[in-house]
């Protein structure tokens, strides 16, 4: 794991993280303060990329250790902690009967600064127009990503989690989110966790959580 410079500040402080499933464990005492910009988790099959995302999103409980946005801990406040931090998980059928158009509705509550403009935005860029009002089960497995991409950037939290962006995306989309992701790696206050096997082309990343292989 890289170590951050002492006057680099954070937006996710993570302290003391454990976790283990009934016959593995995944997290060990994990602490790192994660700052603005894009951070990689890395690691192979099994290693634990996407479990470490559905913790930090405050989905699955950790068997010990705190986790802070700013000044907001999860375990003082989980409905302020979650507003800070977007997670969508991008294998859940949950939504699958919502269109694409109510579900970014849905954000403004969630967000406080949802930023519809940029959505507009999003939408062309990921080719998703033709698709907003169709419900989720109807689109293909690389569109559905898309959804989720796009509300994840138009969010405006301090902290997004992404779990392989990249993953079913077409050539063009894939540039897209590139260019995305260059953009927030400039950004000063936001925080973009990306868990993948390899690192994103040639966007700069602000640190690296190496998980290993399994």
């Amino acid at each position: 794991m890289e170590h951050l410079p002492l006057a680099t500040p954070v937006t996710l402080q993570i302290e003391d993280l454990c976790f283990s499933y009934p016959q593995r464990m995944v997290l060990t005492h994990l602490s790192v303060g994660i700052p603005p910009g894009v951070t990689l988790v890395h690691g192979g099959d099994g290693s634990g990329k996407s479990t470490l995302l559905r913790l930090l999103a405050g989905e699955l409980p950790a068997q010990a250790g705190t986790l802070q946005v700013n000044n907001i801990r999860l375990g003082d406040s989980a409905v302020a902690y979650r507003q800070q931090v977007f997670w969508a998980d991008p294998r859940s059928e949950t939504l699958d009967q919502t269109t694409a158009v109510d579900y970014f509705k849905s954000l403004h509550r969630l967000y406080p600064r949802f930023d519809e403009q940029l959505m507009g935005e999003l939408t062309a860029g990921l080719s998703l127009t033709p698709h907003l009002n169709k419900p989720l089960y109807m689109l293909s497995t690389g569109s559905k990503r898309k959804v989720w991409l796009a509300a994840a950037f138009a969010s405006g939290a301090a902290v997004t989690l992404l779990d392989e962006p990249f993953a079913a995306l077409d050539k063009a989309s894939i540039g897209f989110v590139l260019e995305l992701l260059a953009d927030a790696a400039e950004h000063p206050t936001r925080a973009w966790v990306i868990a993948d096997y390899e690192a994103p082309g040639k966007v700069p990343l602000a640190t690296t959580i190496e998980l290993g292989q399994r």
